[in-house]
């Protein structure tokens, strides 16, 4: 009977394994299949025309070349599953101001890490777009603090939305300012260790690497050159990690801080050493968009004092700073009130109603949640 069990045993077993084998190479391939994607436009690098790549919600790869983009060309882009769409009108890009006098409504938001369906969510609570994606916050000033790439699939349709926002709240006198994080530098300067399948099979089928969707000669790549890293409204700070007693020392303006951080975009470690000591600090651990002592007591993040962050507040005439990068359960302030950490999970604070953004109005700080005030 147990050599009977035994055999039983060992002939069923193969056949588990390869049913597990065959799940898992069938997991691989989907896993390989192109997905809703772009565009994305390069634009040539004599002449005026620009090569235009996307993938369509039937998963097939569109690969075009106009001879002549006009300047208002304009496009439709679809979110990862094809469920949200917009219209996107070319327009010309410059770097901003870093410096803005108060606005009669700030609304902020941390990290949306490529979810479109919260950073949809979260915009609509504020009042800042409608349910067709069209900017409704008129004077008022948006304010994303870094890291739309990486961990999700929506990246690329989050920056376009950004792009054509910026656009619109131009015209009605308002404002939206997206600063870098440290994952916007990871994806290009090719560390894809968070990025999705998806982009690293688009660039894989296009021979290409990842941050080469974003390169200098891309629509996005010109325009994500041109973000700032720090800005100051009124009296408040914005970066997306936070400002280190060593960034006090090397006594930088906000101009030169956003100027130096592009400059080494798209370049690796080693590169950044090489091209100068203060680019290369500028994105190490204790420069604004990797630090994270002013939210952290943890002695490897090397928490500042109260006075020191005092002294950095006071050299760049602020009185209060915001920050993301660092997640907790909710915004959640430090130093009595002078540091706000706006980062959060997004998916659980909005599944919980917790608040995941802030909106400062008539001399208020108030907190919302998808649902609103």
């Amino acid at each position: 009977m147990k050599n009977l069990i035994l055999l039983f045993i060992c002939m069923i077993l193969p056949i588990g394994g390869i049913a597990k084998d065959h799940k898992n190479k069938e997991k691989h391939k989907e896993k390989r299949e192109l997905k809703c994607d772009g565009p994305y436009i390069w634009r040539d690098s004599i002449g005026y025309g620009a090569r235009i790549v996307s993938v369509g919600r039937d998963g097939k790869l569109i690969d075009e070349r106009v001879e002549v983009l006009p300047k208002d060309y304009t496009f439709r882009v679809k979110s990862h599953k094809g469920k949200y769409s917009f219209d996107v009108k070319l327009h010309e890009v410059s770097r901003p101001v870093s410096v803005y006098p108060s606005a009669s409504k700030t609304y902020i938001i941390s990290d949306p890490h490529a979810n479109f369906s919260c950073f949809r969510s979260i915009l609509l609570a504020g009042g800042v777009i409608d349910k067709d994606f069209n900017w409704t916050f008129g004077d008022g000033h948006l304010v994303i603090i870094g890291d739309v790439m990486d961990r999700g699939k929506d990246a690329t349709t989050i920056l376009w939305l950004i792009y054509k926002l910026e656009a619109e709240a131009k015209k009605a006198g308002g404002v939206v300012s997206f600063l870098l994080g440290n994952h916007e530098p990871l994806v290009m300067m090719n560390d894809n260790r968070y990025t999705e399948q998806k982009y690293k099979t688009l660039a894989d089928t296009l021979h290409i690497k990842c941050g080469q969707l974003y390169g200098p000669r891309t629509e996005l790549g010109r325009w994500l050159l041109t973000r700032n890293t720090m800005m100051r409204i009124g009296r408040d700070l914005f970066v997306h990690a936070g400002l280190s007693p060593d960034l006090y020392k090397w006594n930088l303006p906000i101009d030169t801080i956003n100027a130096e951080i592009s400059r080494g975009l798209y370049l690796r470690k080693p590169q950044r050493k090489a091209l100068s000591d203060r680019v290369y600090f500028l994105f190490a651990s204790t420069g604004p968009i990797w630090y994270r002592g002013l939210v952290s007591k943890e002695p490897k993040h090397r928490p500042a004092p109260a006075d020191s962050l005092q002294m950095v507040l006071n050299l760049y005439d602020a009185d209060r700073l915001f920050v993301g990068h660092t997640i907790f359960p909710q915004v959640t302030s430090f130093y009595g009130g002078k540091v706000i950490g706006v980062n959060v999970d997004n998916m659980k604070a909005r599944k919980k109603k917790r608040p995941r953004a802030v909106m400062l109005r008539d001399g208020k700080t108030i907190f919302y949640t998808d649902k609103g005030e």
